[in-house]
């Protein structure tokens, strides 16, 4: 009996751990559900609410190639300043397609090393699409039809410096190369001083009987300017630092002083024209790595960088002398994109460069338009609209003071304290944080992410795609047949820009008819006039140089027989396409 007794409290005990099991299990299920537009139940599990050095996004990207094999691919397309790799995840369905094959979207984020979240928005994309790949059928089509090459940070060395050495939110905008930025003979001997400690480098303030200021008495943190009849306590002294080399400045010989963002090859100016230029074109090795990379692949149509801040879709040109580079039906499909973001992410603004904010020679929209015939947003991410969904003057220090007593409740703060400088006596250390005002707080990196990174998904959408909806037989008499095929490009960007055919950037499209015996080969210059234009030089392979957005191309071949034949179409960032009898 005993023996039994154990028996059944064993099966019980196990039954019952099953039924728990089952419960746990159920209950899990239950007690979440999936929210409309977003991963369910992701392989990759990334918290958006932070910001990742290099080697945090290296880790993302690595998981997402593991989690994704058929969707993503990651390799090393360079070296940075100190050596780190510049990593690239390739995203696309491979199951249907080389990478190569497919009109291509590039995505980067980062190049000025204090502009973080463009790494974080970047790999949103990648994570999006992967996770979002098996129950979304946007997203299924898409990745059939489409690439994205996408590369977080562009500027690995001096993303890390921002997050583990003393910055403010403005640096270093550079790299990490040392120059002798005061022209004093002598590089990097005035850095970045943290004198508290806290890793933020904010400002220092200190009483003087012929300061201009004083502290708000209901609030310490904000220094109200006194009139010109009234008596002041403080004086601002600026950055927190020391002046290291004695020459009446502080931290002014630090990293930086070049811009990455001047050192591009399409109307590039030296450093007395454009302040930040280097010695010449991509001199530096991480622009020259995403150049090479980019001239490599022909098939890339459409490019995104992402940048900080403003709240801004800029596009080119960079300078008015560009002018006339965009041409009116680009401006065209260029305004479409632009000012469909307006909609998708409140408070930003569809701008050009030169007009609506300010001139810059050698910069990334430029050279990848100009240069590569490829459709370029610059989108400068974080706008003071966001905090409170209304504008309010962007940015401005009341409206952070604001932000940071009703939203961040002071984490956004470095309340002032008093510290023993050696060359101002007791000053007052005090300011907002490195990671506030340019860089989004943790509860609005998500939501702008996905917005942006929706635009860019528009954009990448609308790089070509192309057809063969109709393919007619004519009879002519002895033995001959005219085959006329209609190639339709679905989407609003053409197979190529007008600064693509101006400078004849990449090879024309091809379409080929295989299967038949060809006697001649025209392009279809007006199909209910009879116009043709003869091709006499390999026929079968018909040359076009262009297929408009939202337009049709017409070839038409004669024959002298044709049983079992086939239409090809190849296009370098229109993709390809084919019809069979």
């Amino acid at each position: 009996m005993k023996i039994m007794n154990i028996k059944h409290t064993v099966t019980a005990l196990a039954l019952g751990a099953l039924s728990l099991s089952s419960f746990e299990v159920s209950a899990q299920q239950e007690n979440y559900f999936r929210a409309i537009g977003t991963p369910h139940q992701p392989k990759v599990e990334i918290a958006w609410n932070r910001y990742y050095s290099a080697e945090g996004i290296w880790d993302l990207m690595k998981k997402i190639a593991v989690a994704h094999p058929k969707l993503a691919k990651i390799e090393s397309i360079g070296k940075s300043v100190e050596g780190r790799d510049i990593l690239t995840l390739t995203i696309t369905n491979f199951a249907t397609g080389k990478d190569t094959d497919k009109p291509a979207m590039w995505i980067d984020g980062n190049i000025h090393s204090n502009e973080v979240q463009g790494g974080e928005f970047s790999l949103y994309v990648a994570w999006y699409l992967t996770e979002m790949h098996a129950d979304n059928e946007f997203v299924k089509q898409l990745l059939k039809d489409k690439t994205f090459y996408i590369t977080p940070t562009i500027n690995p060395d001096a993303r890390n410096n921002f997050f583990k050495e003393p910055n403010t939110a403005s640096s270093p905008r550079s790299g990490m190369l040392v120059l002798d930025n005061d022209g004093d003979g002598m590089a990097g001997e005035d850095r970045m001083d943290d004198l508290d400690g806290d890793g933020h480098i904010t400002m220092m303030i200190r009483k003087s009987p012929t300061g201009r200021f004083i502290k708000d008495p209901l609030d310490p943190r904000r220094l109200m300017q006194v009139g010109p009849d009234q008596a002041g306590e403080y004086e601002m002294l600026g950055q927190e630092g020391i002046d290291n080399d004695g020459d009446g400045e502080v931290n002014e010989d630090g990293i930086g002083y070049y811009d990455p963002n001047r050192d591009w090859g399409w109307n590039w100016q030296p450093d007395y024209i454009q302040r930040g230029a280097m010695r010449y074109p991509f001199t530096l090795p991480e622009n020259r790595a995403v150049m090479e990379f980019v001239s490599k692949h022909s098939n890339i149509a459409g490019a995104q960088n992402f940048h900080n801040s403003g709240g801004m879709i800029l596009r080119g040109p960079g300078v008015e002398e560009d002018l006339n580079t965009y041409n009116r039906e680009d401006i065209r499909i260029y305004d479409a994109i632009g000012k469909k973001g307006e909609e998708m992410i409140p408070g930003y603004r569809y701008l050009t460069l030169y007009k609506d904010l300010y001139s810059v020679f050698g910069g990334t929209l430029d050279w990848f338009y100009s240069n590569r015939g490829i459709f370029t947003y610059t989108n400068e991410l974080m706008v003071s609209y966001l905090y409170f969904n209304k504008e309010a003057g962007r940015g401005n220090q009341e409206e952070q003071l604001k932000v940071d007593e009703l939203l961040t409740f002071g984490d956004a703060f470095v309340n002032y304290k008093e510290y023993k400088h050696p060359q101002f006596g007791t000053v007052e250390i005090g300011g907002f944080k490195k990671t506030f005002g340019r860089a989004h707080p943790g509860f609005l990196l998500e939501q702008d992410a996905h917005r942006n990174a929706a635009f860019t998904i528009y954009h990448a959408y609308h790089t070509p795609k192309l057809s063969i909806t109709e393919v007619k037989e004519e009879e002519l008499g002895g033995g001959l047949k005219a085959i006329t095929a209609t190639i339709f490009n679905e989407r609003m960007m053409p197979t190529h820009a007008s600064q693509d055919l101006k400078y004849r950037i990449e090879r024309p499209d091809y379409v080929t008819i295989s299967g038949a015996k060809v006697v001649a080969g025209f392009v279809v210059e007006d199909e209910d006039m009879k116009k043709y234009k003869e091709q006499t030089n390999s026929p079968e392979k018909m040359v076009v140089a262009n297929i408009p957005g939202m337009g049709a191309v017409q070839v038409r071949w004669i024959v002298s027989s044709s049983a079992n034949y086939s239409v090809t179409v190849d296009s370098a960032k229109g993709g390809k396409a084919s019809w069979k009898k």
